[in-house]
């Protein structure tokens, strides 16, 4: 094509009579004879004739035939591009449709079909970034080095015991029976440590009701709409030691607060009545080769931001991950009952994640907790205290749980659960009793950063628990029907 071109290029010379290709260093007055050979030398058909007006000519002549042969070859250069960026977007497009389906789900953004105009290499967003788990994420929402995140989750259920108080008894979050409800609002910000970095959480509904029930009432009113609230510093020198500074969700459990990180609807008697919701003070991490990291707290207590006596409570967590499977432990202890030192609350929680492949996951959690407290005492004055020495009480709980994730296709999955918990003294439900509970969870991805979960769970104690209409502690078993919505945008799913 470019051989062609200069072809092009030399026949118009010719037609204009340019010796563009072939000058010499010929006086300005000699000019070639119209029957003239390109490349031949003539004499001046008269010495009187003016050379400024031949010269002239001659450059102008010069200055188009070049201005013709940019113009031609620029407009051939534009047409190649164009034409090798519609190829490389039809290969793109003919590989993609190729390619099989995979676990890992897929984000792209809307600009991920650019014009043919447009060089694939200019538009990073084209090319598919795989999440590690099979649920969809929404694109992270981004203003400057600040991610944002958040969710809006609501609710209907129907409890068959119809009970007068309109609540689905031992339930955390989704307690609202027979009606739709708002199980939260939440809005997140954050930058990952760099070194320096920082996470907020706040939000509305009755999941931060819950969470902050155990507050003092004289805490600040804006604490009970925040979730998280803390800043991190990781030194690059300390090759991934990090450090948190503020108020952050618990080490312990399977599950967490957020709906679409579950794979149940509801949470399960473990996470609701055995283990903390979150914890104010500092909380590091630092990794240990390839496989193990380490973390130590140092909190207040247990679910609240202004402690409630003057000890503290010490926080150690391990985990260990591998490509197939990821085991974790968790261990808090210290005083807290109110008011005194006297007495420490500990627990220890322990998960194991199942990831053989990407169509079947499981956990298995085990917790063991107890509660020393000391006894009343008469003080003499007809009233009662609690005592600085012995006797004491201890109160003892514990429980294991265990679910089945199927993931069938990019749209649908189903987790099975199934637990129990003992609550031996009445420590944690109020009532001395042995606890289990079946839970089937269907869900439907309706678009990215929208699901749907259709949910049956069935509860069932060795004691009459459960209200029945009008009359309270009927019934030693719950039925619950359940549709839960939850639209989310961020990061995480």
């Amino acid at each position: 094509m470019r051989l062609g071109f200069v072809c092009c290029c030399i026949s118009l010379a010719s037609l204009f009579g340019v010796p563009a290709l072939a000058q010499t260093n010929s006086p300005p007055g000699e000019q070639p004879t119209p029957g003239a050979s390109q490349g031949t030398q003539v004499s001046p058909t008269s010495p009187t004739t003016p050379q400024g007006n031949t010269t002239q000519l001659t450059n102008d002549q010069i200055r188009i035939a070049r201005t013709t042969e940019d113009i031609r070859e620029r407009m051939l250069l534009d047409r190649i591009d164009q034409l090798e960026k519609r190829l490389a977007d039809l290969e793109a497009r003919s590989n993609a449709s190729a390619a099989p389906p995979t676990a890992s789900a897929v984000i792209q953004t809307p600009a991920s079909a650019p014009t043919p105009a447009t060089s694939a290499a200019a538009s990073p967003a084209q090319n598919a970034v795989p999440v590690a788990t099979p649920e969809a994420a929404s694109p992270t929402w981004s203003i400057g080095p600040i991610d944002f995140s958040g969710l809006v989750d609501g609710y209907y259920g129907f409890n068959a015991n119809h009970p007068a108080s309109m609540n689905n008894q031992l339930y955390n979050f989704d307690t609202k029976a027979n009606q739709f409800s708002l199980n939260m609002v939440k809005l997140s910000m954050s930058h990952t440590a760099d070194p320096v970095g920082f996470q907020v959480d706040f939000g509305f509904g009755r999941a931060f009701d819950i969470i902050h029930a155990s507050e003092p009432s004289d805490a600040p009113g804006i604490l009970r709409n925040v979730e998280q609230a803390y800043v991190s510093l990781k030194p690059a020198a300390l090759k991934g030691f990090e450090i948190d500074l503020g108020q952050f969700v618990t080490s312990a459990g399977a599950e967490v607060i957020e709906t679409n990180s579950n794979w149940n609807y509801s949470r399960s008697l473990l996470f609701s009545w055995a283990i903390p919701y979150y914890h104010f003070g500092i909380r590091t991490s630092f990794p240990i080769g390839k496989h193990f990291t380490g973390g130590v707290q140092l909190v207040n207590g247990w679910n609240d931001t202004e402690d409630n006596n003057s000890g503290k409570t010490l926080g150690l967590t391990d985990t260990i991950t591998y490509t197939k499977f990821a085991w974790s432990n968790t261990y808090y202890g210290g005083p807290e009952n109110p008011g005194t030192n006297t007495g420490w609350r500990q627990l220890y929680d322990t998960v194991l994640l199942l990831t053989p492949n990407s169509k079947f996951n499981a956990y298995l959690n085990f917790d063991y907790g107890q509660n020393t407290s000391p006894l009343a005492v008469d003080t003499g004055t007809g009233t009662s205290a609690a005592s600085t020495t012995d006797p004491t009480f201890t109160a003892k709980w514990y429980g294991v749980a265990g679910a089945l994730h199927f993931q069938a296709n990019s749209k649908w999955s189903f987790t099975p659960r199934l637990e129990w918990f003992k609550d031996r003294d009445g420590f944690s439900t109020g009532t001395t009793q042995d606890l289990k509970e079946f839970t089937l969870t269907g869900e439907y991805k309706v678009v990215q950063g929208f699901l749907a979960r259709a949910e049956y769970r069935y509860d069932w104690s060795n004691q009459p628990f459960f209200d029945r209409g009008i009359n309270p502690a009927a019934v030693k078993d719950q039925n619950v029907l359940a549709v839960g919505f939850v639209g989310f945008f961020g990061p995480k799913r």
